[in-house]
């Protein structure tokens, strides 16, 4: 029995969404004239995930907050001993998210016919990045998969924490911003040329910076649109030769030497990649795969590299650490960390520790650096408004010493 998402339409007129389960598409097509709908499409969940995997489309899946929900509730459900596909039925059927549900429904199709959970999360890889997939696949074969899911709901509902931390601490910049440059924008394209037309009028050489003001206004008027389709090319070619292997390393190896911006880079991958490789080690999954899939969250081309050349060394059977340490791009710390957790035999708890610290740190840098800048946004307002209404006021002390 499979999940199907299906488009129908009722007597009056008005077309329904929603997912059932049936053997068939021609079941399902008769479960929808029994309940008095005519059906006009009914594609198999799965195969309609391969279609939207295909096709452009502006959703990657399941979002962070979504997926953390999802894995919290069947771990509660999963560690009460309710059957894996009972858990699934339950998550799908209280779910409102219309996506969500057809997600979780397709994968209990799956697990009804007989297939692992991890093969039926294989049919919907835009939802359940690869870390979750070998997750849950060496749960299953551990025997442990509530704990497994256990630890995936704290992993998946902390990067979603971080997220959302971000996310609201730049709300304020970027609204004060954006305010700024709405203000400076009305001001040198409506308010300057009124003022400023009445000097010029009276024939008098206005002072250098006044006359700046007017012809940067009078650029903005005749040629602002082009600035911003020049600055949109501009992104967007930008953004193409980064798709680019070659550029991309360079760009990346720039962006980590930039003393601020590299550290937070650094720092923030590093503990991905250490949250994640300590959960493929706690789980069961083997050391080399671990080290690919947990390679595959970290978004610099260097850091990258490095792991994915350590795995090489580690294959001919050299330490992880002294394996990691060798391209120098994490910090010595979590190399000595690692290295003493190899040294130990507590190597999950190790990459655990080195992940909450590069986690903190970090936290405590993008939170001082937020706290910075409001208030550096608030000081280059006052300054840009200032200069523009001292630009203004200038002609009229210059007019007030001719009057004396």
């Amino acid at each position: 029995m499979g999940a199907f998402e299906y488009t129908a339409v009722d007597p009056d007129g008005k077309q329904h969404h929603g997912v059932l389960e049936g053997d068939t598409a021609r079941q399902v097509r008769q479960q929808l004239r029994d309940r008095d709908l005519l059906p006009i499409t009914v594609i198999e969940s799965a195969q309609k995930e391969s279609t939207r995997q295909s096709s452009f489309s502006l959703g990657s899946g399941l979002s962070a907050s979504d997926l953390a929900v999802l894995t919290r509730q069947l771990a509660t459900l999963v560690q009460s001993s309710m059957p894996l596909e009972e858990a699934l039925a339950a998550v799908g059927e209280q779910n409102e998210n219309a996506r969500m549900k057809t997600i979780v429904l397709g994968v209990r199709a799956r697990v009804r016919e007989g297939f692992s959970f991890a093969d039926g999360l294989k049919d919907f890889p835009r939802a359940f990045p690869d870390i979750y997939r070998a997750t849950v696949g060496a749960g299953e074969q551990s025997g442990h998969l509530d704990a497994v899911l256990e630890r995936l709901a704290d992993y998946t509902e902390s990067r979603q924490e971080l997220v959302q931390k971000i996310r609201n601490a730049m709300i304020y910049p970027i609204v004060l911003l954006t305010f700024c440059l709405l203000i400076v924008t009305l001001m040198m394209t409506y308010v300057v040329p009124k003022v400023v037309g009445v000097f010029v009028n009276t024939g008098e050489e206005l002072p250098g910076p006044t006359a700046a003001l007017i012809i940067l206004s009078d650029f903005l008027q005749s040629y602002g649109w082009l600035v911003l389709v020049l600055i949109g090319i501009g992104v967007f070619a930008f953004r193409q030769v980064l798709k680019k292997s070659g550029p991309r390393k360079q760009f990346d190896a720039f962006m980590l030497r930039i003393p601020i911006t590299g550290r937070i880079l650094r720092g923030l991958n590093t503990a991905r990649f250490m949250r994640t490789f300590s959960i493929m080690t706690g789980s069961g999954v083997p050391v080399l795969e671990g080290l690919k899939i947990s390679a595959e969250v970290i978004t610099s081309t260097p850091m990258r590299e490095a792991v994915e050349e350590a795995t090489l060394r580690i294959r001919e059977g050299a330490p992880i650490g002294t394996s990691l340490g060798k391209a120098k791009q994490f910090p010595p710390l979590c190399i000595h960390l690692i290295s003493s957790g190899e040294a130990s035999g507590q190597l999950e708890a190790m990459l655990s520790k080195a992940a909450g610290q590069q986690e903190r740190e970090m936290d405590g840098l993008i939170g001082t650096l937020l706290n910075i800048l409001e208030p550096g946004m608030i000081i280059f307002m006052g300054i840009l408004v200032l200069s523009i209404v001292i630009a203004l006021l200038l002609p009229i002390f210059e007019m007030n010493k001719l009057v004396l």
